[in-house]
């Protein structure tokens, strides 16, 4: 009876432990995923991302890691497609038993992941896309950074047009959620200003050719044209008009702000606007800071790093400082609440200080406006409170 009762206990205690782990945690690792474009039409996005989040998790586990623990990243490559992206979480979170996903490139992909994710308890932290339904409607399990493409036309448009006198504002943008959304925060940002929409136009993701757009923008005489566009389809639409004679300004969301646009655009992008955060990390930036990290991304990976460079090391950098303050047992509970109760302040990028409640999932709406001048981003028009 007593070897019986030995068993019986050694068992529950078992069971107990089984039951108390935390995925994705053991004694001397923390894995964590990601589910980038490493083979689609956002591929440069997806790589670079990738090598800012390696960056900082070896910087981090150079210096002993988290706790103890080594930070461990698998990437898995979704070709920017919605459907490749279901099976990516499916392998990450029931093979591969990640702890957390973070910054899972694209809407349409987040929102297909999500699902299999939640079923797991696992998170969804700071994904590299700036749709509202990356923190709406509230989910526990959801963690956004990014301000909404909404927020940031709805914001950045009514500053230019004071500061251009303009009064003939259009819209190009892509026939989807994505395009949307921009459309949608210029008509309300014109409100603020007093004015309506002269006229709009959209295309199909894919397109090449903007040439009626465009046409109908210059018939209707738009001073100001809204781009609801990514990158290819920006410099298309750009480059049109510059061929056409046809020089309005031109204004993007934050999925244009790339040197992307000016290297492959060459002169036809200067005087292009774009909303962002975090600044362009050039290796001459008037920063040390910011020249020095920019440096050493360079010198690791043979390449300039991107302002996507930076989202993928902050991205790490925010969970990690989150991670030690969920203490030396960490699980998913207790990095929520380290998450809920801690500010994050500016970072030497100037993105925006950070702050999320139990009610509250988008840890900032701040953004401001950028402009390619002489080959290079500059900021132009702060943020509301600077």
């Amino acid at each position: 009876m007593k070897f019986t009762t030995t068993l019986a206990v050694t068992a529950l205690t078992l069971c107990a432990g089984m039951a108390n782990a935390q995925q994705g945690i053991s004694k001397n690792e923390i894995l964590i995923g990601t589910i980038q474009d490493l083979s689609g039409p956002l591929a440069g996005y997806g790589k670079q991302a990738r090598a800012g989040m390696q960056m900082a998790i070896e910087e981090i586990n150079e210096l002993g890691g988290i706790h103890g623990r080594k930070i461990k990243l698998l990437v898995e490559d979704s070709g920017y497609d919605p459907k490749k992206a279901i099976l990516a979480a499916q392998k990450l979170v029931n093979q591969d038993k990640i702890f957390m996903m973070l910054g899972h490139i694209g809407t349409a992909q987040n929102e297909a992941a999500m699902p299999v994710q939640f079923e797991k308890d696992v998170i969804n932290f700071f994904p590299l896309t700036a749709a509202r339904s990356m923190y709406e409607p509230f989910h526990r399990l959801k963690f956004s950074v990014a301000p909404t493409y909404f927020e940031q036309i709805h914001s950045s448009l009514p500053k230019l047009i004071r500061q251009k006198n303009v009064t003939k504002v259009c819209s190009i943008y892509q026939d989807d959620d994505f395009g949307q959304e921009v459309l949608q925060g210029t008509e309300e940002a014109l409100k603020a200003v007093k004015l309506t929409l002269t006229d709009k136009a959209s295309f199909k993701r894919g397109s090449t050719d903007f040439s009626s757009q465009v046409a109908k923008m210059q018939a209707s005489g738009c001073e100001l044209v809204v781009l609801g566009t990514i990158i290819r389809e920006t410099i298309g639409t750009i480059g049109t008009a510059r061929k056409m004679g046809y020089n309005p300004l031109f204004l993007g969301s934050s999925a244009s702000y790339t040197d992307i646009i000016h290297k492959l655009g060459g002169k036809g992008m200067e005087g292009f606007y774009a909303t962002m955060t975090a600044q362009f990390p050039y290796v001459d930036d008037a920063s040390q800071p910011v020249r020095r990290w920019a440096t050493k991304y360079r010198t690791q990976f043979n390449e300039d790093p991107s302002v996507i460079s930076v989202f993928g090391y902050t991205t790490i950098q925010v969970f990690a400082n989150a991670m030690r303050d969920a203490g030396e047992r960490p699980n998913t509970s207790k990095f929520i609440r380290a998450m809920e109760v801690t500010k994050i302040p500016a970072d030497m990028f100037g993105a925006p200080a950070l702050k999320f409640t139990p009610t509250r999932r988008l840890g900032s709406d701040e953004s401001r406006l950028s402009q390619i001048q002489d080959g290079r981003w500059k900021v132009v028009i702060d943020y509301a409170n600077k």
